[in-house]
């Protein structure tokens, strides 16, 4: 037992070293602002829909997903998830200790109405509970979901698995599935609960919200078909794929 967690930690940290930064890092910040979005509804001319700024990065944080899940596989891609939602609870719990430290944010300097702005502002950036544990667990289910939906239908395309079609089909397929638990384990654990959604409401924003994420991902799908065709063109990751096969044989 000890061996094997041993081997894991050493197949995880050579997966760090493997991944580039750059895309980790902005996986990592895209889940963080899906959290702090999340607080902020958006107004819409029709009562039956409703929906969170969350959306306007949550397709980041698939897209990027996808990415690592082409190249380095479901189980790669659902490990760096996991490290991102750790990284997210440390930071929400630092901006909730701002929150509470004693003192007056800028933005709350409004004759008469100081003390509203100020602690409205405190539970905003200090978070609150029920949003948090919402907004994880639906990333957690989601990015599970999306990981490996991905991965099996790549499996699919026997003959051509690198090629843009089947990118295309595995990432379009994944992204929209994913979104959709993603948008309604959140709407269903916070929105219904703690925001007043009707149910309908919930089921139209996990819809609506997947067709919005996707097409971010339509958009930029191909410059993700770009970056994982020049990561195996470069071989990124070969010493972590090395050892994958040795720890297999």
């Amino acid at each position: 037992m000890c061996q094997k967690i041993k081997n894991e930690f050493n197949e995880f940290k050579l997966l760090l070293e493997s991944v580039p930064t750059l895309i980790v890092s902005l996986f990592i910040i895209s889940v963080f602002l899906m959290n702090i979005l999340a607080n902020k509804s958006i107004n819409l001319p029709v009562n039956w829909l409703a929906l969170d700024c969350g959306i306007i990065v949550s397709w980041f944080a698939f897209l990027t997903m996808d990415i690592i899940t082409k190249h380095f596989g479901p189980k790669a891609a659902t490990q760096i998830s996991i490290l991102a939602i750790f990284i997210n609870l440390l930071f929400c719990f630092i901006m909730f200790i701002g929150s509470i430290i004693p003192g007056v944010w800028g933005e709350s300097f409004v004759e008469g109405s100081e003390d509203i702005i100020n602690t409205a502002l405190n539970n905003t950036f200090g978070g609150t509970w029920y949003v948090l544990l919402g907004s994880t667990l639906a990333f957690v289910v989601s990015a599970i979901v999306n990981n490996f939906t991905n991965w099996e239908i790549g499996n699919i395309f026997k003959k051509n698995p690198d090629g843009l079609f089947c990118y295309i089909a595995r990432t379009y397929i994944s992204t929209a599935i994913g979104q959709f638990f993603d948008n309604l384990v959140f709407a269903l654990t916070v929105s219904l609960v703690f925001f007043g959604w009707t149910f309908i409401q919930c089921i139209t924003c996990a819809v609506t919200g997947m067709i919005v994420e996707l097409l971010c991902e339509v958009i930029f799908s191909f410059s993700g078909y770009k970056i994982c065709k020049k990561w195996k063109d470069k071989h990124v990751g070969q010493k972590y794929f090395d050892y994958i096969n040795k720890k297999e044989k």
